[in-house]
């Protein structure tokens, strides 16, 4: 999946409120690939990295895969194709939420 093109539908827009954890702000968009099922049942999760206001839907690259040890699910993580991240900086950008699991960012290098 890495360096594949896809939509992302945001349903959590930057600056918005996690609908169970209202004290959870998210600081980056955050949505789904329609019509991709992820193994928790739901469509495939998704972090937007590089896009600084909030957007209702995003099409760029998948740069990283985040796996979570203690989860069935995986989420995605697509930046605009121009822009590259390291791990260190993807797990910077995306701590909000995972400091809550054990993951491990898979990236193509």
């Amino acid at each position: 999946m890495i360096g594949e093109i896809v939509t992302v539908t945001v349903d959590r827009p930057l600056g918005s409120a996690h609908p169970d954890y209202p004290e959870m702000i998210y600081p980056l968009n955050y949505g789904y690939i329609e019509g991709i099922m992820a193994p928790d049942g739901e469509e495939q999760d998704a972090y937007i990295l590089g896009v600084q206001e909030p957007v209702r839907q995003f099409t760029g690259r998948i740069i990283a895969i985040v796996r979570r040890a203690d989860d069935v699910e995986e989420k995605w993580v697509v930046c605009p194709e121009n822009q590259t991240y390291t791990k260190q900086e993807i797990a910077e950008l995306i701590r909000f939420q995972e400091q809550y699991f054990q993951s491990e960012i898979i990236t193509e290098v």
